[in-house]
């Protein structure tokens, strides 16, 4: 590398620096701006006058550019040194054990997330600041004010700065990047992002609802006693603060490699991502001697993790028709291997994502993978976008069976029953307990059939014979004569059973009601017009039934014929109760399955739906009662509990 290719790469590595630390939006994997900081690093060793003043590796972040006041720290907050592999550890140690003798190592886990210092005096938080360039950062004491596991008063007085990492869970980070594609905003790129972009919000009610945690692991300034850092942090445990999962005592490389190995087991089952593992030499005396470097302590390092997220290219899109006919565009990527696992395949989940992400054939886009978690494209990196790559387009027709598609937008669907890769699901869902309830025909035995030819279509389930059957093994006089009595008795089902039977896309059990309530059998001529009038139907619903009619008439027709569903069935006598034509909503954990409190429920001529409206009469709340439970609230609805209804 000569200065000119250094000064470039000093350049894009602030380019990326940038991204990452001032608007949370990184432009490339860990992993690819670790190798180029590595590069630029190794030209500055050896030519130390031509160091850049802003390269990167000069400064532990970057520059504040937000709304937010700046702060000073009361001591400075170092970068970490990284190591990859055992090679570089056993370097670091070396030069560690040549200036000091047996030392001992703190070890704990390295989350990512966002670091953050939490000033205390006299027992109060009074400022909480973001480590911004190491020196002065944001302050965001407001927001930080809102995480729980931040107490807000100490039992000790003297002023002391508390440094840790502000993290989220797993869980949580798939639930509010759920809400962002909802919202049309951009997704979080990881959990460190929307730990850093969630501690930076201007509405701390935003920070608030976003289930931060904060795990220390330094102090600051201080004036507590003791000669060794995991004396001081045990203290500070016991202050109320979160401690790690696992901390480990280490003397010899042997137990820091046994304990990053155990780290690394346990990956995916700490609910927060790891990214390695911090060591720090214990004795605090030890630390001071061997000092700093301008942008880290001597003293520790970050043992990384490998990657889980890595950069491949989009190859092409093939389209799979699913069990009811959506459309799930996967990408075919360049293999790429994550964590020991070959990944050639990626869901894109729907073209509505396609489309978010602005995901072009030919992009290079950034993967991620945790464990056994199916692995998916984050985003694509257009800044090395050539020019060549090709726009994904929505598709218009079945792949499978060449059929005008349904395209609502998120959902393009297959609405064709008798598309082969519908077929056999359709058959599934057509026998299930919702539907028209056949004992006896669970999927294994529809799959055995339709691999046999024997049933192809829910039409010929009905055309079965007791000697069909029997050519087939494990089937003896008993089994099949059972299987064909259950076929004849499902003729002459409720009207409801048979219009959710047919799997109409957003029109399940509930909506199947209303639509035989309001028209009963009378469907092959409604108007848009007809079904919006219905409570609760919106286009979405609408255009899904007379679609689906318009694709599916005659065999829908010839079923009616067949299986004689009955548009309004004798209602037995229902004594008068307090649930009798209310609407009532479940939410929440019960003692008992969900469905068997419905069907009591029904039984007592209650209506159940699925969402909260001011038509609402009751909420029936179990354990763990979320967005329902407060929406209920509001809306001033009244809620029982289990044994409330049992009363």
């Amino acid at each position: 590398m000569d200065k000119r290719e250094y000064k470039t790469k000093v350049d894009l590595l602030k380019k990326y620096a940038d991204a990452y630390y001032l608007r949370d939006e990184p432009l490339v994997t860990d992993e690819e701006y670790d190798k180029l900081y590595k590069e630029v690093e190794e030209y500055e060793k050896r030519n130390p006058n031509d160091i850049i003043k802003y390269s990167p590796t000069q400064r532990v972040g970057t520059s504040i550019e937000s709304n937010f006041k700046k702060a000073k720290h009361l001591k400075k907050m170092w970068s970490m040194e990284d190591v990859f592999n055992e090679e570089e550890l056993k370097e670091w140690l070396k030069r560690v054990e040549k200036s000091l003798d047996n030392p001992i190592y703190f070890c704990e886990p390295k989350f990512d997330g966002a670091s953050l210092n939490l000033i205390y005096q006299n027992g109060e938080l009074k400022q909480a600041i973001t480590r911004g360039d190491g020196e002065i950062g944001e302050d965001v004491t407001q927001n930080a004010k809102t995480i729980k596991s931040i107490p807000l008063i100490i039992p000790y007085k003297e002023l002391i700065e508390i440094r840790g990492e502000v993290v989220i869970k797993k869980r949580d980070f798939e639930i509010i990047n759920k809400e962002r594609v909802k919202e049309g905003k951009s997704l979080f790129a990881n959990p460190r992002n929307a730990s850093s972009g969630s501690l930076r919000q201007l509405d701390s009610r935003v920070t608030a609802k976003r289930r931060l945690f904060f795990y220390p692991w330094g102090v600051g300034e201080n004036s507590l006693k003791g000669e060794f850092l995991s004396e001081k942090m045990k203290y500070i445990y016991s202050l109320g603060f979160l401690k790690p999962p696992l901390i480990k005592m280490a003397s010899k490389i042997e137990e820091i490699i046994l304990f990053y190995n155990e780290l690394l087991k346990k990956r995916d089952i700490i609910p927060m991502m790891m990214d390695g593992m911090v060591i720090k030499v214990d004795n605090i005396s030890f630390q001071q001697k061997l000092g700093y470097t301008i942008k880290y302590p001597k003293w520790m390092v970050a043992y990384k993790f490998p990657a889980i997220e890595k950069m491949t290219i989009i190859k092409e899109v093939i389209l799979q028709v699913g069990r009811t006919g959506v459309i799930t565009p996967v990408a075919r990527v360049e293999p790429i291997n994550i964590e020991g696992a070959i990944i050639e395949r990626v869901t894109l989940h729907n073209f509505d994502e396609i489309e978010k992400r602005e995901l072009k054939i030919g992009d290079r886009v950034i993967i991620i993978r945790s464990g056994d978690v199916i692995p998916k494209i984050i985003k694509p990196i257009k800044e090395l976008r050539s020019g060549d790559e090709v726009e994904i387009k929505r598709p218009t027709n079945c792949p499978i069976c060449n059929s005008i598609l349904l395209d609502e937008g998120k959902l393009i669907k297959c609405q064709n029953l008798k598309c082969p890769s519908r077929e056999v699901n359709s058959i599934i869902y057509f026998v299930s307990k919702k539907c028209l309830n056949i004992d006896g025909l669970g999927k294994s035995i529809i799959e055995k059939l339709y691999q046999n030819s024997l049933v192809k279509n829910v039409e010929e389930l009905f055309y079965l014979k007791k000697e069909d059957l029997l050519k087939l093994e494990g089937f003896k006089e008993k089994r099949a004569s059972n299987i064909i009595d259950a076929i004849e008795k499902a003729k002459g089902c409720e009207c409801w059973r048979f219009i959710n039977s047919l799997g109409i896309e957003h029109i399940g059990e509930v909506a199947s009601k209303k639509i035989c309530e309001e028209f009963g059998l009378n469907i092959f001529d409604l108007t848009f017009e007809d079904i919006i009038k219905i409570d609760g139907f919106g286009k979405e619903m609408a255009n899904s039934i007379i679609e689906f009619i318009a694709v599916n008439r005659e065999t829908i027709k010839n079923l009616i014929d067949i299986i004689k569903p009955i548009e309004k069935g004798e209602r037995r006598s229902i004594k008068k109760n307090r649930f009798l034509n209310k609407r009532v909503v479940l939410t929440g954990k019960m003692s008992k399955p969900r469905e068997e409190i419905k069907r009591y429920l029904e039984e007592l001529g209650a209506i159940v739906v699925n969402s909260i409206s001011k038509k609402t009469d009751f909420l029936i709340a179990g354990e763990r009662a979320g967005s329902k439970l407060e929406k209920a609230k509001s809306l001033n609805i009244k809620i029982l509990d289990e044994g409330e209804i049992i009363k």
